[in-house]
């Protein structure tokens, strides 16, 4: 007992001394250099950073730039940067259309206004199809859900309810509504998709929707929607002329879903009739990739990732005007975090594997940067074992909670809240699973290659000013132009956040073992036998 003592002693003498360095930082200085390259990143003269873009690659320049400062060595398959090339998909929409058509005769709903056309997938050139409505349009053995067992799906378009339905566990239901949704619908014979918003749970207002040019990996081995030949998103307040004659309404169906209730499923008694006119371009848009190798040659060869996303959604045409999307927050926070753990990191001694830092492309377009990356690894990359992912991590107040998606799934959920626990900061849980955000950035490419992964926000508790803060955020600057460098924002929380981050990267780099999943993760599944992390084409081998 006298020995438990003394190692609790020593174990306090530890984390008070790791808590008076960290009080000590001079962190107002520190977030005014994150600052900085926020201020440039979200400035005007970048645009927004849209994939691509000029003013994406002038970024892209940049962070290159910041990487040789720090000292960083360049991994990528051209110095710094790893081209990507895309095919560019617009609507032409002055030759497409989207109608209903009724008993009573056809009803157009006007693009954008009343409907959002995706060009991912195999889009039909014209298609006319009945449609049914398939709950939430799941497919989950896990659970022994189906919600289009027995509808009359194939040759038909799948309408569904954005949302999943209650009691299902977070990652199970993230997972499900990623691509893995199209997969099982395309097996059982649907033609394509047709989502109605959950008005409810909306982060988006529809006027912040618009119709975008969709970008697709010009690599066609590597696309994941294949045999979609109709993707369309409803505006909630048109809904119901969706579902005329069902004997349903969307009111009804939301209430539904929020009470935990179980959704109807129902041929709809009206046909959809689609023209989609396409035009395509190549555009090539680059990650940006830079390592600090490790100390010991028997474990150099793994890498702990660093991420976050530099493009943004650039300028967007809306009802004849130009509108620029700053992307301050989304992702320039992120990116300015990625630099200073990177310059932070590399002043400090060199951990026994190497790190590796990455800015992705095309997060917005659905994450197709990192999933080329982990698909075509540099051969400097060596073998990811796991990823740390900064993606809007939203210092809009001091920095007393952090919010971790992924906490429960791996080892590195242990590696956080003992870097937190050092700093005074208290680690949770993903508090809103029903936004899936865990699959909503570039961390969920790693989770599929197998890789562990963590993501970030800054955390609140309910009924709190800083969860009012928060929801406000969302409501009003999320992909919004107001995501700009006048809104207040806690530079020296940020400092904060970047210095963790920046831990928490050592502490994994250092650690006998690589990450693991734990044996009660749904992701693992993803693990690849007999290796800790996944090692695929392209990884020097």
């Amino acid at each position: 007992m006298a020995t438990r003592r003394r190692g609790w002693r020593a174990c306090g003498w530890v984390l008070l001394a790791a808590a008076a360095a960290w009080a000590a930082q001079d962190w107002q200085q520190a977030g005014e250099r994150w600052w900085a390259h926020v201020a440039y990143l979200a400035s005007p003269a970048l645009e927004g950073r849209g994939t691509g873009s000029a003013g994406y690659q002038r970024a892209a320049a940049y962070v290159a730039q910041q990487f040789a400062a720090a000292g960083l060595e360049p991994a990528g398959t051209q110095g710094y940067l790893q081209p990507v090339p895309f095919v560019v998909r617009e609507l032409d929409a002055a030759h497409s259309s989207v109608e209903l058509v009724t008993p009573a005769g056809r009803q157009p709903l006007a693009l954008g206004r009343d409907v959002l056309v995706s060009l991912r997938g195999d889009p039909a050139p014209e298609l006319e199809a009945p449609a049914v409505f398939a709950g939430y349009g799941l497919e989950v053995p896990e659970a022994g859900w189906n919600d289009f067992a027995g509808l009359p799906v194939r040759g038909r378009l799948v309408v569904y309810l954005a949302g999943t339905p209650a009691g299902l566990p977070s990652a199970v239901a993230a997972h499900y509504q990623s691509a893995e949704r199209w997969r099982r619908l395309r097996a059982a014979g649907a033609l394509g998709l047709v989502m109605i918003p959950n008005p409810r749970t909306m982060e988006i207002p529809w006027e912040r929707m618009g119709m975008r040019p969709l970008f697709l990996l010009a690599d066609r081995s590597l696309r994941e929607w294949t045999g979609l030949r109709v993707a369309l998103t409803v505006n909630p307040a048109v809904a119901d002329r969706l579902l005329e004659g069902s004997g349903h309404r969307l009111a009804e169906l939301a209430a539904l879903g929020a009470a935990g209730r179980p959704l109807p499923r129902f041929p709809l008694k009206v046909r959809l009739r689609v023209r989609q006119a396409l035009r395509e371009r190549a555009v090539e848009s680059p990650n940006v990739v830079g390592r600090l190798p490790g100390a010991d040659p028997q474990r150099a060869r793994q890498t702990v990732v660093i991420s976050a996303h530099l493009d943004h959604l650039g300028v967007i045409e809306r009802d004849g005007r130009r509108v620029l999307f700053p992307g301050a927050m989304d992702n320039a926070s992120g990116v300015a975090a990625l630099i200073e753990a990177a310059r932070q990191l590399a002043a400090g001694p060199r951990p026994p594997r190497s790190l590796l830092f990455v800015a992705f492309t095309a997060e917005e377009q659905g994450e197709l940067g990192s999933w080329y990356f982990v698909r075509r690894l540099p051969p400097a990359a060596g073998v990811p074992v796991a990823d740390i992912n900064m993606d809007m991590f939203l210092p809009l107040f001091p920095l007393r909670y952090l919010e971790v998606q992924g906490l429960d799934e791996s080892t590195l959920g242990d590696d956080i809240r003992a870097v937190c626990r050092e700093a005074g900061v208290v680690v949770q849980a993903d508090k809103v699973p029903s936004a899936n955000r865990f699959i909503r950035s570039d961390q969920y490419s790693f989770v599929r290659a197998g890789v562990p992964a963590l993501a970030f926000k800054f955390g609140w508790t309910f009924g709190s000013p800083e969860q009012r803060i928060f929801d406000q955020w969302i409501a009003q600057r999320y992909h919004g132009p107001d995501d700009d460098t006048a809104q207040p924002v806690d530079r020296a929380a940020a400092a904060q956040f970047t210095a963790l981050i920046a831990r928490l990267a050592a502490r994994v780099a250092a650690a006998p073992e690589p990450p693991r999943w734990l044996p009660s993760s749904f992701f693992r599944r993803f693990a690849h036998p007999g290796q800790p992390s996944w090692a695929g084409p392209g990884d020097g081998r």
